[in-house]
C-alpha cells in the first residue's frame, strides 16, 4: 500500500533530475551544434535551451571570439635560392559553426598546413631583398588566399602577420656589413655636404664683409672728398669776402704801401731760392718812397 506512493515520488524526483540534466545555458559569443539521432538537428545561439533526452547530444562547442593561431617556423626557400626560417601568426574567426564542425576534420591544423604552403609558394617568387622589404605584401597575399580557402570551413581569415624572417647566418653577416657601409656612405656624403655648405657660408660671408669694407673705404673717401672741397670752397669764398671789403672799404694808398711792404717783407723771410722783381722800378721806388714817408 505504502509502496506505490514511494515509487511516484521517486519517478516525479527523477523526472525533475532529467529534465533539470537537459537544460542547457549557452554563453554569450559561442555557438553549440546538436544532433538529433546522429544527424545534425541545429545550432544554438547563446541562451537557455532544453534537449530531448536520450535523442539530442550536443557535439561540438564553437567558440565565436576571434582566435590567434601562433605557427612555428617553416623553412622556404627564395627566388635565388636562399633557405630561411619564417613563422607566422593567422587571426581567423568562425562565422558558419555548422561548416566549421563538419567541413574539416582538425580546421587549425588545415590552416597551418594552408598557411606554409601559400607562404612558400608566395617567398619562392621573390628575392631575398623583395622578402625582407616587402612583409606587408606577403602579409596580404596571403591573408587573401588563406581567406578565401577557408570559407567553405567557415572561417574568416582577418589577418595573417609574418613575425620573424630569419636568413642564414652568412647572409645576416653580409647584410650587416652592408648596412654598415651604407650607414657610413651615408655619414661620409652628409659630412661632406656640410663641409661643402659650410665653405659656401664661409665665402659668402667674406663677399659680403669685403663688399661692406670696399663700400665703407668708398664712403670714406667721398666723405674726405666732400670735406676737403667745403674746406677749399670755404677759403676761397673767404679770400672773396676779404678782397670785397677791401674793395668796399676803399683803402687809401698809405694802407695799400703797407700791404705791398708786408709782402715784400715775406718774400724776402722765405726760403725761395728765386726772387721776382717787378718790371717796373719806377714804380717800386715810389712804393719804398711811400713806405718811408708812412713810417716817418
Amino acid at each position: 500500500m505504502f509502496i506505490f506512493p514511494i515509487f511516484l515520488l521517486i519517478l516525479f524526483i527523477l523526472l525533475i533530475l532529467l529534465i533539470v540534466c537537459n537544460i542547457c545555458i549557452v554563453p554569450q559569443a559561442n555557438a553549440w551544434i546538436v544532433e538529433r539521432l546522429g544527424k545534425y538537428q541545429g545550432t544554438w545561439e547563446a541562451g537557455l535551451h532544453v534537449k530531448v533526452p536520450f535523442i539530442d547530444r550536443v557535439v561540438k562547442k564553437v567558440s565565436l571570439k576571434e582566435q590567434v593561431a601562433d605557427f612555428e617556423p617553416q623553412p622556404v626557400i627564395t627566388k635565388d635560392n636562399v633557405t630561411m626560417m619564417v613563422d607566422s601568426v593567422v587571426f581567423f574567426s568562425i562565422f558558419d559553426p555548422k561548416c566549421f564542425a563538419y567541413g574539416v576534420e582538425r580546421p587549425v591544423a588545415a590552416i597551418e598546413n594552408l598557411s606554409a604552403t601559400t607562404l612558400r609558394n608566395i617567398v619562392g617568387s621573390m628575392t631575398l631583398d623583395e622578402t625582407l622589404t616587402g612583409r606587408d605584401q606577403i602579409n596580404g597575399q596571403i591573408t587573401s588566399i588563406l581567406d578565401e580557402a577557408t570559407d567553405k570551413y567557415g572561417i574568416k581569415v582577418s589577418r595573417v602577420e609574418v613575425k620573424n624572417i630569419d636568413p642564414p647566418r652568412s647572409i645576416k653577416e653580409a647584410m650587416e656589413k652592408q648596412m654598415k657601409a651604407e650607414r657610413e656612405k651615408r655619414e661620409a656624403i652628409l659630412t661632406a655636404e656640410g663641409k661643402k655648405q659650410s665653405a659656401i657660408t664661409l665665402a659668402e660671408g667674406e663677399k659680403e664683409a669685403a663688399i661692406l669694407r670696399a663700400d665703407a673705404v668708398k664712403e670714406q673717401r667721398i666723405r674726405e672728398a666732400q670735406g676737403e672741397a667745403e674746406a677749399l670752397l670755404a677759403v676761397q669764398r673767404a679770400k672773396a669776402e676779404g678782397i670785397r671789403l677791401i674793395n668796399e672799404a676803399d683803402p687809401s694808398s698809405k694802407y695799400l704801401a703797407i700791404r705791398s711792404y708786408e709782402a715784400a717783407e715775406r718774400m724776402a723771410d722765405g726760403q725761395a731760392t728765386k726772387l721776382v722783381v717787378p718790371s717796373d722800378i719806377a714804380n717800386l721806388s715810389a712804393t719804398l718812397k711811400a713806405i718811408k714817408e708812412t713810417v716817418e
